[in-house]
């Protein structure tokens, strides 16, 4: 080989090397979407909105939010996983879509372990067991022992089959035996309010949705399916603190780009997500969603997907949860 071709080999090594690199700095250089897969106004598209103008403000270029609603969240995840891997068009991940469905759909249009980059979580929306006052149980302990008493069980509405929600009743069902019977509803608010009314005596559903009723003592709150105790509802505790060892079920969305989209964008948007997330004004704005901000790394990020994929698994195939 001569000198010549030695030269020009390094140079395309060089280049190759840094165009990569050169990619993240130059990005973006145009607006960046984020496709929304459910209607305006639910917890995960605010959770998307609230970050939207900040973010856009640090990358340089607007945010621009997008929603493509169906099919549970598959409609608008399978247009990310098609999308050109150039960090211009972002999926507003949500675990109900990323870790469930694949599980309770027969088929998807996506894989979600192969058709994405995990960018960063943006955050955890606690979820919460509440009664109607009538209901004679104060604590989980006292709820299960209540449900056993009941011979048609003791039915918990949620969001719909197959929902974090859903799953969470269900695994509270496998985890202590209750005798608790599903009653899906089409959106968690339905759910609600027929608690309220006395209807069915549980829910399972967002802290974002129930908060205010449980501070006004028209629901009891019964334990939360988190780590550690909300900062909304500090004096109601986990099920963890109740006797239900590792039970923590929380509905998480996130920011996730097509497969391929170069690691320099995808932790240049990482790290500026983070940086919004930290924002005390976005933190408050979450604080009222009910949600926590997380903004860990993609790699982070991507082992939870794998391992509530494979912790779903197990419960939909327990309880036979089907979504036809």
């Amino acid at each position: 080989m001569t000198l010549k071709h030695v030269i020009s080999a390094l140079a395309l090594a060089a280049g190759a090397v840094f165009a990569p690199l050169a990619a993240g700095q130059d990005f973006p250089t145009r607006p960046v979407r984020i496709i929304v897969p459910f209607a305006p106004g639910g917890v995960a598209d605010n959770s998307a909105r609230v970050i939207a103008d900040k973010l856009g403000q640090r990358l340089g270029q607007q945010v621009l939010v997008e929603n493509r609603a169906g099919a549970s969240g598959n409609i608008g995840s399978e247009m990310v996983a098609k999308a050109a891997p150039d960090g211009y068009t972002l999926l507003l991940g949500f675990d109900g879509t990323l870790v469930v469905n694949p599980h309770t759909f027969a088929k998807l249009p996506f894989d979600t372990v192969r058709d994405f980059a995990p960018v960063t979580k943006l955050g955890d929306a606690i979820l919460i067991l509440v009664a109607h006052p009538s209901v004679p149980a104060k604590s989980v302990a006292e709820l299960v022992a209540y449900s056993k008493t009941q011979p048609g069980g003791l039915a918990y509405g949620s969001s719909g089959t197959g929902g974090t929600p859903h799953l969470a009743g269900e695994m509270l069902r496998q985890r202590t035996g209750a005798n608790l019977v599903h009653v899906p509803y089409k959106g968690g608010g339905q759910a609600i309010i027929d608690v309220v009314g006395g209807q069915i005596p549980l829910t399972y559903t967002a802290i974002a949705t129930s908060q205010q009723y449980v501070k006004q003592g028209r629901l009891k709150a019964i334990a939360t399916s988190s780590e550690k105790r909300s900062t909304s509802l500090p004096d109601v505790p986990t099920f963890i603190e109740s006797g239900v060892p590792d039970f923590v079920v929380a509905s998480w969305t996130g920011i996730l780009a097509p497969a391929g989209t170069p690691k320099p964008i995808v932790d240049r948007l990482q790290k500026e997500i983070a940086a919004v997330l930290a924002d005390p004004e976005v933190k408050a704005r979450y604080e009222v969603l009910g949600i926590e901000p997380v903004g860990n790394t993609p790699e982070q990020f991507a082992a939870q997907i794998k391992a509530d994929l494979a912790k779903y698994e197990k419960v939909v195939k327990q309880a036979n949860i089907k979504v036809e």
